[in-house]
């Protein structure tokens, strides 16, 4: 199994900064893709960013330009580099990890963080 835990969150002002960061810990090995998603109240979750197997990295269309991220394989962790921050960046960011279980795939989430961008 897998554990993921985030941190970085907070409030700041429309065009600030904020980097996220994923520590996982457990099985890591079985990370077969590893990201981010958020959640705006009375929205969807979404996908933000995600490293894929091959490495691959895949933006949504909302946040390209702005935001970036990143692994760290010694650390096992994963950031979010969030740059150029807009209200509607508001919400709740999940680490996500697709993990390889003994012939599933399990959706591992993280707890979630809050972010607040003020206009």
């Amino acid at each position: 199994q897998v554990q993921l835990v985030e941190s970085g969150g907070g409030l700041v002002q429309a065009g600030g900064l904020v980097r996220l960061s994923c520590a996982a810990s457990g099985s890591t090995f079985s990370i077969n893709a590893i990201g981010w998603y958020r959640q705006a109240p009375g929205k969807q979750r979404e996908q933000v960013a995600l490293i894929r197997s091959d490495s691959s990295i895949v933006y949504a269309d909302s946040v390209k330009g702005r935001f970036t991220i990143s692994r760290d394989n010694v650390k096992n962790t994963v950031y979010l580099q969030m740059n150029s921050l807009k209200p509607e960046d508001t919400a709740v960011y999940y680490c996500y990890a697709l993990v390889r279980g003994r012939g599933t795939w399990d959706n591992t989430w993280g707890q979630g963080t809050q972010v607040t961008v003020s206009s």
